[in-house]
């Protein structure tokens, strides 16, 4: 019993005298945690290389964009075709995907051996070939008949600049055919396609099997957004942000990237970590300098890395007794599979001793031990290196999403992993290890390449059902520039009726005097009250004017709350309750005994004497906040004479020619009219412009039937339209998996800070997610595209009829002047105008193209409701001493 554990003692001794050995001798190819963060580094530095348009030329890893925008959904269905390129055979697939709620798919395939003159001959013969290929797999399967998407699987460098068009960067895995770099391949199958008269396919999507391989996992885990390919080549895909793929226009959700990470380190970045072994072994490949991360990594290059220690090892006389046999010399001997073998640990040392005899070497136990620890050496470096630029891909992921910890999967495939007996552990762990904060699933795919490419092709084809009824039910909110003057001759029409006298009691747009007669001249002068009324508080203003070479306008004012109860009481006690905070404000300013003209902004009416009885205060006006909108703009700018509210509500005024104004007396001068414009179309004139969604939110509103205009244009409505769309959107499928969630159910919900929120071209896609998940909507990538886009189509809708309708008022203003050109300004307030994204330049550039005859400046308001108060005051002194002189 002692000799058998003395044995086993000298057994292990010596194995683990073999082990340093090797362990001295390879010491290059063993990579510390240290170095692999490094890698990782230099790796997510190369990609933000690649994505930039300047620095992509000189990158090394392409990061190409596959024009594949979206993962599957589980709604996918129908029978697609995929023929897939890129191994030592030819395969053709025919996949089904069935709607039925499982998520179900059925797979039929066959493969053909693709001949050495095929992969390195011309792109005719190459072509050809597939094409007689996929016409026996047709014949085969009985689908001559059917006339069948195809999904293209190209496992090569590509540069895509469509889902169905790539052309070919460069040739990888031995194949080198004639005359196909450079050009497209797609346009290359569909050409050769129609030469068989027997084959009627539609080529929709070309797309790499590192790409394919995440859409098969794709169907079926929702979380999977990362591809991994680890076999006779090497490569990952990822789903990236549109904002940083420099080389695509637009910045709209996501977009597949192909990394081609193999030629990662071809710029000398992986100098220091090439081996003396990696180097002869690039020297004699098909294309030296090339490729050379996939070189340290793939199935196809580590057999031939083995071979090349282990002749060096036997030469130096460290193996087989220093005897080189012709196997050791002959290039591509030693392939992967042996390698994988000879680390079956379980199996001990025999299959290292039988493949090593095959190869008429003549090993001892210790020859064994040291090849199966140097087969071990370099498949651990290639798994090492492989997890430190996934690591990378993680990493980034995670950083897009603003995420401190992150779960997701990655679709995997390829021989190396499948059959290796330690590759898959190894691999994860590394990855895990590197990066601790992401909880990463690997699964693994099953025919990858050519279901993924059926996929991709089922996606897209969900993508353009999806938006054939998104562009329907988006479509009435596109008006043309047609539409636009008619409803601008409309809303001339319907001013001219409000200030008719026979026309004004029926009129929808009311055109109310305002008998303010004149817009601030510069010559006004002196102290001011105004009272701002409306909400829960007011503001009471001491405004003091100064004319001349010191002009200016100083305010100084105090905020008073309104208490519920008065709220609710009596006029008579919310007028005292107004009346004791003047009394307070005046006492305040010291200027408790002073005369002074006093402006009032209110929003609801009211009995001017109350208040007139308790002061020495002379009551000049009381004002409309779109008037003094106009007259604060007005006070800087003489050209002003157009005041326009968007905000919560919308409105406009403007300084109409008294001739005009047949409901009021006189003939002369000028008189600010409020048009509430927001009844235009109340009597049905733009019914031919209203959607169902406006119709919906009418009939829910608190007045149906009325202030139809406004409630296509004003901020109180338009996310209520919104709401409308989504929920239709979603009826239908189309938007958060087609669930209406208990939020969206809920008037009001949707309100308008959150389209300007959305529409904001600071805000990424996670953040509008991030919006939506606030309001109780949990959605996906894809939905967070639609919510924008109709948050888009609302309000550019809505910008675009308040410049008609204001291109309708401008128009009127150069006819009254009688010129042929009109230099106008238009004083602008209200919350939509000034906080929305793009709401102003929609508004702006829709009145340059209805009016083009008017140069109009837009000016934001500060202050009108307070300031615009106290200066209609002081025009209205001025008029009123002048008159009297």
């Amino acid at each position: 019993m002692f000799a058998v554990h003395l044995l086993a003692f000298h057994f292990t001794k010596l194995k683990e005298d073999q082990i340093k050995k090797v362990d001295r001798y390879l010491y290059h190819l063993r990579l510390s945690d240290d170095v692999l963060l490094d890698v990782m580094t230099r790796f997510q530095a190369e990609m933000v290389r690649g994505l930039g348009r300047d620095t992509n030329p000189t990158a090394t890893v392409k990061m190409l964009p596959t024009f594949v925008r979206s993962l599957p959904d589980g709604s996918e269905k129908g029978e697609f075709l995929a023929a897939d390129l890129g191994g030592s055979q030819f395969r053709a697939h025919q996949v089904k995907v069935f709607d039925d709620g499982k998520q179900s798919s059925q797979l039929e395939s066959k493969f053909y051996h693709l001949p050495k003159e095929v992969i390195q001959g011309n792109g005719a013969e190459l072509f050809d070939y597939v094409a007689h290929c996929l016409s026996d797999f047709m014949e085969t399967n009985n689908l001559k008949h059917k006339k069948l998407p195809l999904g293209f699987t190209f496992s090569f460098p590509c540069k895509q600049t469509k889902l169905d068009e790539g052309v070919l960067l460069g040739w990888t895995k031995h194949f080198k055919v004639r005359g196909v770099q450079d050009t497209d391949v797609v346009s290359s199958l569909r050409k050769t396609l129609q030469k068989h008269k027997d084959i009627d396919v539609d080529v929709l999507a070309l797309v790499n099997d590192t790409v394919g391989t995440m859409m098969t996992c794709g169907y079926d885990d929702p979380r999977c957004e990362v591809g991994l390919i680890v076999g006779t080549g090497t490569n990952a895909c990822y789903m990236e942000e549109m904002r940083h793929i420099d080389l695509v226009e637009g910045d709209e959700g996501r977009m597949c990237i192909n990394t081609e990470w193999g030629a990662f380190g071809d710029d000398g970045a992986l100098d220091d970590l090439r081996t003396e072994f990696d180097r002869e072994l690039d020297l004699g490949s098909l294309n030296p300098g090339k490729q050379l991360f996939e070189k340290m990594i793939s199935s196809l290059y580590l057999g031939e890395l083995v071979r090349l220690i282990l002749l060096k090892m036997t030469k130096e006389g460290l193996l087989f007794n220093g005897k080189v046999s012709t196997a050791l010399l002959t290039k591509g001997k030693i392939e992967m599979k042996h390698v994988s073998a000879m680390e079956k640990y379980k199996e001990g040392l025999s299959n290292t001793k039988e493949i090593l005899t095959e190869l008429n070497l003549c090993p001892s136990e210790d020859d064994c031990i040291a090849v199966q620890h140097v087969c071990t050496i370099v498949s651990f470096r290639s798994a090492n290196l492989c997890a430190a630029a996934l690591a990378a891909i993680l990493t980034r992921l995670r950083e897009n999403k603003k995420l401190l910890r992150m779960r997701t999967t990655v679709g995997i495939d390829g021989g190396l992993y499948k059959t290796h007996p330690q590759y898959a552990k190894r691999l994860h762990k590394v990855v895990r290890r590197l990066v601790p904060n992401c909880d990463v699933r690997f699964l693994l795919s099953v025919s990858g390449s050519g279901k993924g490419a059926a996929m991709v092709t089922a996606v897209a084809y969900r993508l353009a059902a999806q938006r054939r009824k998104i562009d329907a039910a988006l479509a009435p909110f596109s008006l043309s520039l047609d539409t636009l003057r008619e409803v601008k001759n409309k809303m001339r029409t319907e001013l001219e009726y409000g200030l008719k006298r026979e026309t004004q009691a029926s009129a929808t747009v009311k055109m109310l005097p305002t008998y303010v007669c004149g817009t601030p001249d510069g010559t006004e002068k002196g102290k001011f009250l105004a009272l701002d009324l409306g909400g829960t508080n007011f503001r009471v203003l001491l405004v003091k004017i100064r004319s001349g070479r010191r002009r200016s306008v100083q305010m100084y004012n105090k905020i008073f709350a309104i208490p519920l109860e008065i709220m609710q009481g009596t006029g008579e006690e919310l007028f005292d309750h107004i009346v004791q905070c003047i009394a307070d404000f005046l006492e305040y300013m010291g200027i408790k005994g002073a005369r002074l003209p006093l402006g009032f902004t209110f929003s609801f009416p009211c009995r001017q004497a109350s208040i007139d009885k308790e002061f020495d205060l002379d009551i000049v006006a009381v004002v409309n906040d779109t008037v003094g909108t106009m007259m604060t703009c007005g006070y800087e700018d003489p050209n002003c004479e157009i005041g326009l509210i968007a905000g919560t509500g919308s409105n406009v005024c403007y300084m109409e020619d008294m001739k005009n104004i047949e409901i009021v007396e006189g003939n002369e001068g000028k008189m600010c009219i409020n048009t509430e414009w927001g009844g235009f179309g109340d009597n049905g004139c733009i019914d031919n412009i209203r959607t169902k969604y406006d119709k919906e939110v009418d009939e829910g509103s608190l007045n149906p039937g009325k202030q139809r205009y406004e409630k296509m244009t004003s901020g109180m409505y338009l996310g209520e339209i919104v709401r409308q769309i989504l929920i239709d959107l979603t009826k239908q499928g189309l938007l958060f998996r087609g669930q209406i969630s208990e939020s969206l159910r809920k008037r009001g919900i949707f309100e308008t800070k959150f389209l300007s929120q959305i529409e904001s071209d600071r805000l990424a896609l996670l953040q509008v997610r991030r919006i939506l998940q606030q309001l109780g909507l949990d959605s996906t990538c894809d939905d967070s595209i639609i919510v924008k886009e109709v948050c888009g189509a609302v309000s550019k809708r809505a910008a675009q009829l308040c410049g008609a309708g204001l291109a309708a008022i401008v128009e009127k203003k150069r006819e009254n002047r009688g010129v042929e050109h009109l230099q106008i300004t238009v004083g602008v307030d209200g919350t939509l105008y000034k906080l929305h994204p793009h709401f102003s330049r929609v508004l702006r550039e829709t009145v340059k193209e209805l009016a083009p005859q008017c140069d109009v400046t837009f000016m934001l308001s500060e202050d009108g409701s307070g300031k615009g108060a106290a200066l209609i005051t002081a025009v209205a002194k001025r008029l009123h001493n002048i008159g009297q002189k």
